[in-house]
């Protein structure tokens, strides 16, 4: 009987944190060899919709979830998505539910991004707080969330605070595109899908391709 309790609770939690990536809407298709997959504002951008996906449940293996929602979005050939919010019965917004969530999947000439130079985005753990020196001032991160910061005059150092940990210094320069980094104590490996993955490395600090970091910063937490 205990037995049957244990296998029933095992495969019960994992249909509860089986994630599903459905490719649930399409309007059309774009035949491209974009291998980018960046956020947009649809509201102050104008795309090409051509579709909608949905991921449900849940994973803290963000790395895989990515991986399957830019293959769904590259079978319609999108190279832009947004965030598309449930509304409640009374008409409001719901806020982001990281169980169940849909994206908006578009098509963009790359000349048409909109370019967010000098500013870095610093994205947590999934898995633990941490606390992070920016400037020699201690800032705590929870886990998935992540700050905005916009590069000024002068050197940006951010250090992990460990004895064997890392740091990193940055600073305004013309025309520096934004960049992305994790605070993280874990080894990652090359994703499995082009050039949109991780590709740098520094200790506990992870330099992420674009189209990674701005997934990260779309299911995360903004923190001011």
């Amino acid at each position: 009987m205990k037995k049957s309790i244990l296998l029933f609770l095992v495969i019960l939690s994992q249909l509860v944190f089986a994630q599903n990536v459905i490719l649930n809407k399409v309007e059309k298709t774009h035949s491209n060899s974009d291998k980018f997959f960046y956020k947009i504002n649809s509201e102050t951008v104008s795309a090409e919709y051509l579709g909608e996906l949905e991921v449900q449940g849940f994973s803290d293996d963000d790395v895989n979830v990515f991986g399957m929602v830019y293959k769904k979005a590259k079978e319609i050939g999108a190279n832009a998505f947004s965030w598309k919010p449930f509304e409640s019965i009374d008409g409001t917004t719901q806020t982001f539910d990281p169980i169940h969530y849909k994206l908006n999947l578009y098509y963009l000439p790359q000349t048409d991004f909109r370019k967010e130079d000098n500013v870095i985005y610093l994205i947590s753990s999934p898995y633990k707080k941490q606390t992070i020196s920016i400037d020699n001032k201690n800032t705590v991160f929870e886990p998935r969330t992540f700050r905005k910061l916009k590069l000024e005059n002068g050197v940006t150092t951010i250090s992990t605070r460990k004895l064997l940990g890392s740091s990193i210094k940055i600073s305004a320069q013309e025309n520096q595109p934004v960049q992305y980094f994790q605070l993280s104590a874990f080894s990652v490996n090359n994703n499995p899908y082009g050039n949109a993955g991780i590709n740098l490395k520094s200790g506990d600090i992870t330099k992420l391709e674009q189209s990674y970091g701005q997934f990260l910063t779309t299911i995360y937490e903004l923190k001011e």
